[in-house]
């Protein structure tokens, strides 16, 4: 068994956390990695086994436009600082995995500058896609070339070039030899060249043990990345988006649906990175339209199939958003000491810490149990793993669950509360937006400190987690005035997808399709498979990326 198929996942962006400044002046380092040595007792406290932190490496701004794979990013400190970080991680007990941003490069990038300087003269043309020197761009480069979402800042690398696979894997090494990380989380690996993602596991089996490779997929067929060949896991955004969907729209038979197809698509053995929120898309607190949804949906999170991943400040039911195509609200400074009481005044951290603590103690059904689904409705949900019962609520008022069940007896692992169970059958009274994982129980079973079950919405007291920056040449972020809580906005109005004979498919490759043609594409291909769900519907419609689109359609077998 390895490391990461029992872990429990907390996820930091460094640069934000640290209070970084949103530019890269390429100075001296200023050593604010140090900052985060108080979080490694906090992760262990919540019952973190893992950490997955990056961007890391040196870059002008958000820390996904690479300047320097080999140098830790100037703001953060130096190489020895990342070094004594990850040993002290793991002389705490915790992996660390490092963000891989191998799709594209910034434009400081060494390569990129000596093709700037030489061109078709310079010895790295090939190492970027699609370099035609008689065009140009908004830089002025007298060439242009291929980059990621639309952004010249993110030159696309040629990753069918050997050269640049070589260099790659020899980053990987250098990573593993310098700072012993234990896996990477690989950055657009949905529009990655697979025999590149060959190469790259090839590397990690044999670079160090159990070392792991988990990479950020949005849609299609997970099994084409997460295989024997290629990468060990990849995010679970389906997941994602059903459980804060599911909630809102107190439909849990997306959730089990969702759940359902994955398992049907992804072999057993191969665990799904899943998460409610992450640096990219909005806290979970703020996409839950009743924040009480907190507690069944981190429930969740913790007992379906797959490795749990929290993002930072999501423990305390922060809220962030994207404001005018910002994601600075979601990357958040935050002091720890802020969060002093936390620990026994806030449910939702509270929460975290017991259902880290369950997970431990019953990993072999969590983590290898087998998924029973025992009971569905649009608000009551409840399903085996190996011998444990999970059971949530999303509805307002109190509901009875009855499932069936092979022990005498049940214990709550949440509330604490015992229930006999009768003629094979445990009934159940779960509170409004509540939810337990309940443990067979001989008489001798105890839980210690249960959390709270009742609403672990955001303490009133508490206020929306203040954006804060730290000064330029200290490695101590200082403390502002927190900002105002933000009003409550109404959620936007979903959008209306097309329907699959509402776009005319054109007989041309998918790369010469548009945006609209690619969605009609895929939205036939669902419909040849079975029905097609207003949900599934919104999916495809609401990813607009023309990448993740082609690889979504040619996903289909």
């Amino acid at each position: 068994m390895a490391w990461y198929d029992e872990a429990v996942f907390y996820h930091i962006y460094p640069l934000g956390l640290t209070g970084a400044p949103k530019q890269n002046d390429y100075g001296e380092p200023v050593h604010r990695l140090n900052t985060l040595l108080p979080w490694i007792d906090h992760l262990k406290r919540l019952g973190f086994t893992a950490l997955y932190i990056g961007p890391l490496f040196q870059s002008v701004g958000h820390g996904y436009e690479t300047t320097d794979y080999r140098v830790l990013d100037s703001r953060l400190g130096t190489n020895e600082d990342l070094k004594n970080f990850v040993a002290a991680c793991h002389g705490a007990g915790l992996r660390v995995i490092f963000d891989g941003v191998f799709n594209h490069t910034g434009r400081d990038f060494f390569a990129f500058k000596d093709l700037q300087a030489h061109r078709e003269g310079s010895q790295y043309r090939d190492w970027y896609c699609n370099v035609n020197f008689w065009g140009n761009n908004e830089y002025n480069d007298g060439f242009s070339y291929e980059n990621w979402g639309g952004y010249n800042l993110l030159v696309k690398l040629n990753q069918r070039n050997p050269a640049v696979r070589d260099y790659i894997c020899d980053v990987i090494c250098f990573w593993v030899r310098e700072f012993d990380v234990d896996g990477i989380r690989l950055d657009a690996a949905d529009v990655l060249d697979f025999e590149f993602m060959k190469a790259l596991r090839r590397t990690a089996d044999e670079v160090k043990p159990d070392f792991w490779l988990m990479g950020e997929v949005i849609h299609g067929d997970y099994s084409r990345w997460a295989n024997e060949n290629t990468l060990h896991s990849v995010t679970n955004y389906a997941l994602h988006k059903a459980l804060y969907s599911g909630h809102n729209d107190h439909n849990y038979f997306e959730i089990a649906h969702t759940v359902q197809r994955t398992n049907g698509l992804v072999p057993a053995h191969i665990k799904l990175y899943n998460f409610v929120d992450n640096h990219d898309v909005e806290r979970i607190h703020t996409k839950l339209m009743n924040k009480a949804h907190y507690l069944p949906t981190h429930v969740l999170l913790y007992t379906l199939p797959g490795i749990p991943s929290v993002y930072y400040g999501s423990e305390f039911g922060i809220e962030g958003r994207k404001e005018r195509g910002s994601d600075d609200s979601l990357r958040p400074y935050i002091d720890l000491k802020d969060h002093a009481g936390d620990y026994d005044q806030n449910p939702c951290t509270s929460l975290i810490a017991a259902l880290g603590k369950i997970h431990r103690d019953w990993n072999g059904e969590l983590v290898w149990g087998d998924y029973r689904q025992l009971a569905l409705t649009t608000q009551q949900y409840a399903f085996a793993r190996g011998r444990l019962i999970v059971m949530v609520n999303n509805s307002d008022g109190e509901a009875w669950i009855n499932v069936e069940a092979s022990a005498p007896a049940y214990v709550g692992l949440l509330t604490g509360r015992r229930i006999e169970s009768g003629g094979g059958r445990l009934n159940v009274n779960l509170p409004g937006c509540g939810g337990d994982i309940f443990a067979p129980d001989d008489g001798t079973l105890r839980v210690e400190t249960p959390a709270r079950a009742e609403t672990p919405a955001k303490p009133e007291k508490k206020p929306e987690s203040p954006k804060k920056t730290a000064p330029e040449k200290k490695p101590e972020p200082p403390k502002t005035k927190p900002a105002a809580p933000k009003p409550e906005t109404k959620p936007a109005e979903k959008t209306e997808a097309p329907r699959p004979e509402a776009v005319e498919i054109p007989d041309i490759p998918y790369d010469l399709m548009t945006v609209e043609q690619l969605q009609a594409v895929i939205l036939k291909k669902m419909a040849n498979n079975g029905p097609v769900t207003d949900r599934m519907r919104q999916d495809v419609v609401e990813n607009i990326w023309h990448n993740s689109l082609v690889n979504w359609a040619n996903s289909f077998r």
